[in-house]
């Protein structure tokens, strides 16, 4: 079996005449956070929809080791990457406000259900195991987030932290190989932060699942990643540790400009 899950080769994506992503190689191994950073506009989350199947690239292909054998991701349609084992939340909360916290992580177990229709209005035997069992892995991630206290609430209630780790629930109720996680801590107070910090941990080391984030919180990204990827304008900058990146002399430049544009903001100010 390949050490590497998912592979990115020369990929770009072209919007009219924007060249959103340009050549971005790179690759996500089994059991490892792999993190996208960058600055706004660099094409992290464009890289995100592509995996997902939003985008179609341009040019490039992503390979999916997840199976028996290896697939070219780029041919599936968008529907079919949940059941390849490939889940996602978004930086932009997207569940269902006017259901349950258990009843938006039982949408999660949908790709795991092969009953069909006449099986479904009997509610035959193999039906009701397919309930228990969903229920079971449900009720495994509401204890592993710690959201008893939410089981039964609608979400259009909940604080707004609250229902980033509801999306996240439902994401690891598909049982995915590879989770997606679109800017985490987006919108997070510092104690929210470290909470998520600790369940990404936890989702690596407990459940084996490797986690490829867009995150802009540095914090949180060298606590919890064992790889970085550092972008800029579509194109790749630096790929290491988060230390490594960090000290990159492009990607400092990405996000503070050149040394002459950093030494200007420390100048005073001189009165006209």
């Amino acid at each position: 079996m390949s050490d590497v899950l998912l592979s990115a080769q020369d990929l770009s994506v072209r919007f009219g005449g924007v060249l959103a992503v340009n050549q971005v190689s790179f690759d996500v191994r089994r059991g490892e956070v792999f993190t996208l950073i960058g600055p706004n506009g660099a094409g992290k989350t464009t890289v995100f929809n592509l995996i997902s199947r939003i985008y179609q690239p341009t040019t490039g292909r992503i390979t999916w080791n997840g199976g028996a054998a290896p697939l070219t991701l780029t041919d599936q349609p968008p529907h079919a990457i949940a059941a390849l084992g490939i889940a996602r939340t978004f930086q932009n909360i997207e569940l269902f406000e006017h259901a349950t916290v258990l009843h938006n992580l039982l949408i999660g177990r949908h790709v795991h259900r092969r009953t069909g229709f006449w099986s479904e209005l009997f509610f035959t035997p193999a039906t009701r195991a397919a309930e228990v069992a969903a229920r079971e892995k449900a009720e495994q991630v509401i204890d592993l987030l710690d959201l008893q206290h939410h089981r039964d609430s609608l979400v259009a209630g909940l604080p707004y932290g609250v229902r980033k780790v509801v999306e996240l629930a439902r994401a690891l109720c598909t049982e995915p190989q590879l989770l997606l996680l679109d800017e985490p801590s987006s919108g997070l107070n510092v104690e929210e932060t470290a909470d998520m910090a600790f369940w990404i941990q936890d989702i690596q080391h407990e459940l084996g699942i490797s986690v490829l984030m867009v995150e802009h919180d540095m914090t949180l990204v060298s606590k919890v990643s064992d790889r970085v990827l550092a972008m800029a304008q579509g194109e790749v900058l630096a790929l290491g540790s988060a230390r490594e990146v960090q000290a990159d002399a492009r990607v400092i430049e990405a996000y503070l400009g050149t040394a002459e544009d950093v030494s200007s903001l420390r100048r005073p100010k001189v009165a006209a």
